[in-house]
This record gives C-alpha cells, structure tokens and sequence, in this order.
C-alpha cells in the first residue's frame, strides 16, 4: 500500500509541475488546447464505464423475441454429444445400498447417470412404489448450496410432494459455492475456478450441468410413460430455465428464486458470465422460447450471497423484486404463471393430484458425507476441460484450414475472413462509427531530445483515448518519421514508459525517441483493479470484451497520427510490454494502420496459460479474473492471432526468467508462427524472437534493432 501510495504522490507532484510549468504554452499544432483536470486516466475507465452500461440498456430493446437455440447452446457450451444410456446406476455399497430413504408411496436411490464425455450426472431418484405409472417425469433442482439429501429430507420438501403425488423426481447435485485459495493463491469459489477453463475452452459450467439435466430428461423420454417437467430454485431455476428454452421435449417447467431483469447480471457471481448473452436472451426471451409450453414463475426469496474480490471475482445474489419479475414477465409477452409460493407452483405443475404435506421421509444414511460426492463431481469437469484443452490444437487446427498458403496474394485475401470472424466473434466489435477525433493536446514535458504532450481523442460518446506523443527535437521540416506506439502492461501509465526508470520498461518511449523515432504512449483500460475488470464483466454479456474499446481507440489514435506532418503513415508500428504485450497479439490483427507488432513479456501458449489447471503459472490459479476469453481454445491461440498479423512484421521478446510462462511453452507456440512465416509464405526475415538472460522486462536489444529494420530508420 505504500508503494501505491508513494506512486500517486509522484503522478500528483507531476501533474501539478506540468500544470504550473505548461499553462501558457501552446498546444501541438492542428490541435485545441486540452483542458481536462484531474486524473485523466480515471475519466477514461469511467468514460468506458459510462458507454458499457449504456449500451447494456439498449440491449432490452435490440433481443428477438423469437430465441435462435443453436445460438443459445453455443454460448452456453452446450456442444458435448450426451452419452446414451438405458437407465439410471444405483450407487451402492455392501456397507450401504443404494435406498436411502423411504417416504410415503415412494423410495429414494442413490443414482448416477452418464451425461457427456466421461462426465456424469449424481443425486437422488424419488420414485413410486409398487407397480404404478408415474403422473410425471421431473427433474427437481437444488441451489448450487443445497445438497440433494438438503433438498429431499427436509421437512415440507417440494420433492418429495411430487414423490408423494406419484411423480417420479430425479434431483442432481450441482458444484457448490465452496470458496477456497486455489492452488494457495486466488481464494474462489467451485463454481468460478471450474467456469474459468471452461469458458476459455468454449464451454461453461452452465452448460455442463444443463447437460446433465438433459441428460436425466434422455432417460424420461425413454420412458415414454408420462409428461417431463423440469423445476428448480435459486441456481437450479436457472438450471431449468435454460433447459426448458433449449428441450422441447419438456413439457413444462417452474422456475423459483431466479426469474429477473438479467441487465446486472455483470454483478452476479461470473460462473453465470455467459458471453453475448443480451444480445439475443433476457429471461424474457428464453421464457418467449419456453412458450407455449407451461411455464410457472414463483417470486419467491432466492439465494442471497456476497462474493468479496479476494482474488476471484466479486459478484452477489439478491432475491429478485415482485415488481421486476412482472416486467420482466410482460416483456416475454407470454401467458407466463406468477405465483407467490411452493404450494400454488406445485398446483400448477400438477393440479388437484397434489397431496397434502406428510412428514419427512425417512433416511436410511443420516452419516452421509456429500463431500466425496462434490469432490468426484468437480474433479470429472476439471478433468473433461482439460481432456478439451489438449484436443484444442487439433480443433484449431480444423478452424484454420481455410487459411490459403500457397501464395501471399492468396493468404492475404483468405485471412480476411479470420480477421472479420475474429474481430465479430472473439474481441468483439461496437456497430457505430468512431467520433470525429477532436485532438486536443497539452504540452507535458520537454528534454534536450524530445517534447512530449499530452493528447485526447474522442473515440465513442463518453469514450476517450489519451496518451503521450514525443517528438524528437531534430525533426526538420518535410521529415517523414515512422512512429513505435509504446504500450504500457497491467495498472501502468503512459509516463512508466517515459520517465519513471522503471525496472519492467527502461523508458522505452522515450529511448526510442531519442534515436529518432516519434513515439505514442496510450492508456489502455486494464487500472484501477475490479474498476476495469468489472468493464470486462459488463462487455461479455453483450458479446464484447475490453478490447472492444481498446481497438477503436488505437484505430483513432492511429489515424491521428497519420495526420500529423512528421510522421509517415506507412511506418506506425505497435511495441508493448506484458498486457502491452497481449495488446500487441489483439489490436494489430484488427488495425491495419500498424505496420509491424512486438509482443514483449507475454507471448505464451495461451490457451493453456488461461484453462490448465496443472501448469503453475496459469490463470486459473489468479486475481486477473477478466482475463478469460471465450472460446478461444477453439479459434485462435496466440500462434493463430499473429496468422492474422502476417504477413506483416511480427517479433516476440522473452526473458528466460519470466515467470509469465515457462522457455518450452514459448518457443512450441512461436515455432508455428515461424513456419507460417518461414516455411509456408517465404518471409521468415520478418518474423523474429528474442530470447534474453532476464525477466519480465523490455530489454531493448534485439527488438530496438527489428525496430530499425523494418521501419527503415538508421540507428544512431
């Protein structure tokens, strides 16, 4: 804390120097005079912070009402084969069998069922006894915090009404909120650490155990002997919902403690992260799916729950308000059934065949321990995700193969459509033009070498770019200079690459600069902690991620720099260090006005850096829990995304002593990059490593001296 203290001491002391030092100076030429006081970094995540929540209330009115499943699945992972099976495994023992309870007209088993991959789904089967048919197949769903046995053998269970009433009821257990430090580091929940590999990979906790639910509906089917419902509470009647708008098979279902306006779903826990979800699905629109078959609302008190950021995500559970339900229920413009508590939902679901409440049923195993249960159950989807990620390559593989090789005529016209698809499906793109730039610019400080300003560009309403431009003092009239944009990596600053002497950057800007470079210093979004990570949070649901922005905002600045009358348009290459370095694997791809990209202490194999969970310095194991990229271990690791920088100029600095990733994991991704480079397209001098005996830092070595190269500029 006193780092960061002594930190914004030092960014205060040199605001104010240059406030008092620069007010009378001119701006840069061809630019208004920048005014903004305070912190500009902080209006520009709060600019972001503005648009992101504005835009998320437009997507009310953009959703269909008529739901795409496909869509839905996909996003939800939702693509494994299920495994057929004929029935239902009594879980049992010699020491105890698989009845564990008994009630009135109905038993109780310890069952499991195959579900997907070497997945399955576990719980209890409530099914009448003696010889009669049940009046309804239903899977009845617990909270992620209720254990089956919780959900069975209380006291007025609506389980075990539906039981009683001759119903045959399957309840599976779901991966629990248990919050712990994982692998010693980021304490977070079940839920959140098995989400994060999975949402890298394509898939999501959601969708697995959607699949599971469908699973146990499979079965029922199979029956064919009476009606499927499916009905849940808190997580399980989310579980239901989304089953229910996926399954027509299921005749009817309830949902209790989770129907509601899904705009704050950004603040929920990020297991429920679900990327691009509001562009098509509210819960209305997945109800409007459900229609015309039964669907049952109960407004009733859910789960409630505060997720502290303690390295995993913060996120939070409120009981949804009467009164947003019944909007919500009016924007679905269906038949929808409000009810207010379990009795009158269970009437719905079954009419006057509901009995009278009995007492609890008997159990059979009162010493049961659930905890082997959930820790068989967690470790089957840790182990199908990592099964997911070593298939990955091969699925990427199959992804890429429209990519043309034979001629750099032909690899640049087939790479146009990974670029769009990348841009569209990965990163995400906002469908507005960029403002008119606006610059406006303010002197910042001046050496013997250089003269560095202050500059903001408009980029979307609320949304700003802002950095520092050096130019060198020897720049003569008619001088046509390239440009290096210098970025920064996780919580820095433009100046930390200027003049702090830092330890991670060397003053790299203005380094470069003093060999005679113009260089551009941007802020990106990723400071200020959960300030900007929350941005990520409020982009997924609308299909976007941080660079959404980012992206249009290098595209401003770029294009504003092309203006300027030193400055050689052709020649604007892109340099970052850390999540500068991941910048430099995302904005280039998809800014064309970057000749060249230098990805520094951070070129990884990324997909296994962010999904394995055996791997040390992998994601999974920490705070950045905005760094999980949908889907990507199907589409585009980091040996795919610089395919989409060729056949441009493209290098990576790696530090032996880097502890981002490890010397093997580096070089197996970047030798695909250079055989693309090399072997395929015959342009290997412009694809190049460095490696060097250090850590995470720029070293200013080779990569000065690709610099010089590609751009044509004549080192000193």
């Amino acid at each position: 804390m006193r780092h960061v203290t002594a930190r914004f001491t030092i960014i205060a002391f040199l605001l104010l120097q240059c406030c008092a030092t620069n007010a009378d100076h001119p701006p840069l030429p061809g630019t208004q005079p920048l005014t903004l006081t305070g912190d500009i970094t902080s209006n520009l995540v709060a600019g972001a912070d503005k648009f992101l929540l504005r835009e998320i209330e437009k997507s009310v009115a953009r959703r269909a009402k008529s739901g795409d499943r496909q869509r839905l699945a996909h996003i939800l992972g939702v693509r494994d084969a299920r495994v057929p099976f004929d029935g239902l495994e009594f879980v049992g023992t010699t020491a105890q069998p698989s009845l564990v309870g008994r009630g009135d007209n109905y038993e109780i088993h310890a069952v499991r069922w195959p579900a997907f991959g070497d997945v399955h789904g576990e719980g209890l089967l409530l099914t009448p006894t003696g010889s009669r048919k049940p009046v309804l197949n239903i899977v009845a769903i617990p909270d992620a915090d209720q254990t089956p046995e919780q959900f069975v053998f209380a006291e007025s269970s609506f389980a075990t009404r539906l039981a009683a009433s001759g119903c045959r009821v399957v309840v599976p257990v779901l991966i629990d909120r248990h919050l712990e430090k994982r692998n010693g580091r980021a304490n977070v929940t079940s839920r959140e650490f098995l989400y994060r590999s999975a949402f890298e990979l394509g898939r999501h906790i959601i969708g697995y155990e959607v699949q599971k639910v469908l699973a146990a509906v499979d079965w029922f089917a199979k029956q064919n002997d009476a009606k499927i419902a499916v009905t849940g509470w808190g997580e399980g009647g989310m579980l239901a919902l989304y089953a229910a708008a996926l399954d027509t098979r299921i005749d009817a279902a309830c949902v209790s403690g989770y129907f509601d306006d899904r705009r704050n779903i950004w603040q929920e826990p990020i297991d429920r992260n679900v990327f691009g979800l509001l562009n098509q699905f509210g819960d209305a629109e997945l109800a409007a799916m459900v229609a015309p078959r039964t669907l049952i609302i109960e407004a009733s008190r859910g789960p409630e729950l505060t997720l502290q950021s303690q390295g995993g995500a913060p996120g939070r559970l409120v009981s949804p308000k009467l009164e947003d339900v019944k909007k919500e229920i009016a924007l679905s413009r269906q038949p929808l059934e409000l009810v207010l508590n379990d009795e009158e939902a269970l009437k719905k679901l079954l009419g006057a065949q509901l009995v009278a409440p009995g007492k609890a049923p008997e159990n059979l195993r009162p010493q049961f321990d659930p905890q082997r249960r959930q820790a068989a159950q967690f470790h089957e989807i840790d182990r199908h995700n990592q099964w997911l990620l070593a298939e990955s390559p091969y699925v990427r593989a199959g992804f890429m193969k429209k990519l043309d090789t034979s001629s750099l005529e032909k690899y640049q016209q087939s790479v146009a459509w990974y670029r769009d698809y990348y841009r569209d499906e990965v990163i995400g793109r906002f469908d507005q033009p960029l403002l008119p730039a606006n610059p406006r610019s303010r002197l910042w400080k001046e050496t013997d070498k250089w003269t560095a300003y202050e500059v903001v560009l408009d980029v979307f309403p609320d949304v700003i770019a802002y950095g520092i431009l050096l130019l060198p003092k020897d720049i003569k009239p008619g001088d046509k200079r390239p440009v290096v944009v210098c970025q920064h990596g996780l919580e820095g600053r433009p100046e930390d690459t200027i003049n702090t002497n830092s330890r991670f950057y060397h003053d790299f800007a203005a380094a470069l600069a003093e060999r005679g470079f113009i260089t551009f210093a941007p802020q990106n979004l990723y400071i200020f902690g959960d300030r900007f990570r929350t941005l990520q949070r409020k982009a997924n649901p609308l299909g976007k991620t941080l660079f959404s922005i980012i992206v249009p905002q290098h595209q401003q600045i770029t294009d504003w720099l092309k203006t300027l009358p030193a400055v050689d348009p052709q020649r604007i290459a892109f340099y970052g260090l850390s999540y500068g370095g991941k910048s430099a694997m995302r904005i280039p791809p998809l800014v064309d006005n970057y000749c060249l990209s230098i990805c520094s202490g951070d070129f990884n194999e990324w997909v296994a850096k962010n999904a394995s969970t055996r791997l040390p310095f992998s994601y999974v194991w920490t705070q950045e829990y905005e760094i999980f990229e949908f889907d990507l271990g199907s589409t585009f690791n980091y040996a795919e995304m610089a395919a989409l920088i060729a056949p441009r100029p493209f290098m990576v600095e790696r530090g032996h002593f880097d502890g981002v990733g490890s010397d093997e994991a580096v070089g197996y991704e970047f030798a695909k990059v250079r055989f693309l480079y090399e072997a395929k397209l015959g342009i290997g001098d412009r694809c190049e490593i460095e490696w060097f005996n250090g850590p995470h830092m720029i070293n200013s070595k080779g990569t000065f001296d690709f610099l010089h190269k590609h751009l044509r500029w004549p080192k000193p």
